[in-house]
């Protein structure tokens, strides 16, 4: 970002039957992150046998499948290279000079061949005027309708407090910016002098209408198909959890901490279907972000950054080692117009620009996704001119799982198949895979789920099924889920094999009384 980085009403009701992470109290201070306990992953109730898989009986084994990695891009939730129709600045450009239809700059950042999510991070006031209603603003719909049509998906952040619109206006909406106190943080001669103020997050008003906000926007919008991930809403400026080297409205570093420790268990029990995405901010404005940040992460919340190349070392370490069932959002807006001509752009002597740094770094720390901004023409001439660390993103991004081997095996007088599932992204599966085997008709044979994160990026995991011998030497099909907080998307195979139209994999199995069977070796 520009600047350098960027008592509440307990539900007590609800506590009672408060899942582990609410009862659980956040720890807090630096530890490393590689190998830490953050507890079990999401639990599934029909976990696959997942081995070891020994000789101990000599029926008859064949290897009938061996995959390959897919090259280029594998749409699927979890991962994916975003663009802005609106970031905390407003939409592209050529908008804001009033150049361009803000329809038009949404359809065209929509139509890029190479965008997965739309996004839009705007203020509190651009969703809501009034007290009891939501009143989004026109980039909604716009964004909503483009991803119905463009076969895209969404995500968003709600911004509390930005210092983009200060002091003309404040991102809270006029009717709460009445009734809650407004503390003066201080100026910045980065912002030309502009003096600065914070709400009171603990007040009981703004309490209020921050809960009314959440319930809102979740009876909206959680559980919608095209939802992929929502920015936890946090404190300060871009809700990023800091005022930059400014001061916190609170009176004290104590009941900062509960008070958004407090706010972030409301969005935890609200959102109930949809991740939600905590920023790795170092607590630079001592409001609590490390406690934030446990709790999050014990609740299944994803993780994002602002920065990447820039990033303190903390977060480097968090990013990269975070549980691998947890996603990884990224971004860096340095140069999020991606003009060549920008001040400071350049190639060092690797060849490799400062864009493309950025790029590829996002892989190194394990990125789901990566964000494109608003600028639809700067990024296909940028993408035109240096395509390698995109087609680097698409190759690489996320996870991309693919049944590498699969063994058929005489199994007491039924049909097993042991599959060693392959993971050639950088990420683990952000949730759990549930794998079906079936009939070419759609009728179940087998299935269940590998644990969570599993299988982790480059490595293996295998998984047992066990169908019945009526299906020998027929056809079978094997279709994969990604669940996440209960929510369960179709997912395609990164394979260089053909799949069939909804991502599945058609294997075809030995008979019973095949000669090639192998046995005794």
């Amino acid at each position: 970002m520009a600047m350098k980085r960027r008592d509440f009403v307990r539900a007590g009701a609800a506590l009672a039957s408060a899942p582990a992470w609410a009862e659980r109290p956040a720890g807090s201070g630096a530890h490393l992150w590689d190998g830490y306990d953050f507890g079990p992953g999401p639990p599934s109730d029909d976990r696959l046998d997942q081995g070891p898989f020994t000789i101990d009986q000599d029926e008859g084994w064949y290897t009938i499948e061996a995959t390959t990695p897919a090259s280029g891009p594998v749409r699927n939730h979890g991962l994916g290279l975003v663009g802005y129709t609106w970031e905390e600045n407003g939409p592209a450009l050529a908008v804001r000079r009033g150049e361009q239809a803000l329809e038009q700059a949404v359809e065209s950042l929509a139509a890029l061949g190479f965008v997965d999510v739309l996004y839009i991070r705007c203020d509190w006031r651009d969703v809501q005027s009034r007290p009891g209603r939501l009143d989004l603003h026109p980039v909604w719909g716009l964004t909503l309708d483009a991803a119905r049509r463009h076969g895209l998906r969404v995500g968003f952040r709600v911004q509390m407090s930005s210092p983009e619109i200060q002091p003309a206006r404040l991102s809270i909406p006029d009717f709460l910016e009445a009734k809650v106190p407004l503390v003066p943080i201080g100026a910045t001669a980065r912002r030309g002098g502009a003096r600065f103020v914070e709400p009171r997050y603990d007040h009981p008003e703004f309490q209020r209408a921050f809960r009314e906000l959440n319930q809102l926007l979740a009876a909206r919008f959680d559980g919608d198909p095209r939802l992929e991930f929502v920015d936890l809403m946090m404190y300060g400026f871009w809700g990023e959890g800091h005022t930059s080297n400014l001061p916190s409205p609170f009176p004290d570093p104590a009941l900062a901490e509960r008070t958004f420790l407090d706010m972030t268990r409301l969005q935890m029990e609200t959102w109930r279907k949809t991740p939600l995405a905590v920023n790795t901010q170092p607590d630079i404005s001592r409001v609590g972000n490390d406690a934030v940040l446990d709790l999050a992460v014990r609740g299944g919340c994803w993780l994002r950054s602002d920065s990447v190349i820039l990033d303190e070392p903390i977060q480097i370490e968090e990013l990269a080692h975070r549980p691998p069932w947890l996603a990884a959002v990224m971004e860096d807006g340095t140069f999020r117009h991606y003009d060549t001509a920008a001040r400071g752009y350049g190639v060092d002597a690797g060849g490799v620009s400062v864009i493309d740094k950025t790029m590829l770094h996002a892989l190194d720390m394990g990125a789901n996704y990566w964000s494109l901004w608003t600028e639809a023409g700067n990024l296909a001439r940028y993408r035109d001119s240096r395509p390698d660390a995109f087609r680097a993103l698409q190759s690489r991004i996320g996870w991309r799982v693919r049944p590498a081997w699969v063994w058929q095996r005489k199994r007491g007088g039924a049909a097993e198949l042991v599959v060693a599932f392959a993971n050639d992204g950088v990420a683990g599966v952000p949730g759990i895979l549930r794998v079906a085997v079936e009939t070419p008709a759609g009728q179940r044979l087998a299935g269940g789920s590998l644990d969570a994160g599993h299988p982790r990026p480059g490595r293996l995991r295998q998984a047992s099924f066990i169908l019945p011998w009526a299906r020998e030497g027929g056809a079978v099909r094997m279709r994969a889920e990604l669940e996440v907080k209960g929510v369960r998307r179709p997912a395609r195979w990164a394979c260089a094999q053909p799949l069939n139209e909804d991502g599945s994999l058609t294997l075809t199995l030995k008979s019973h009384d095949d000669p090639s069977w192998r046995k005794g070796i």
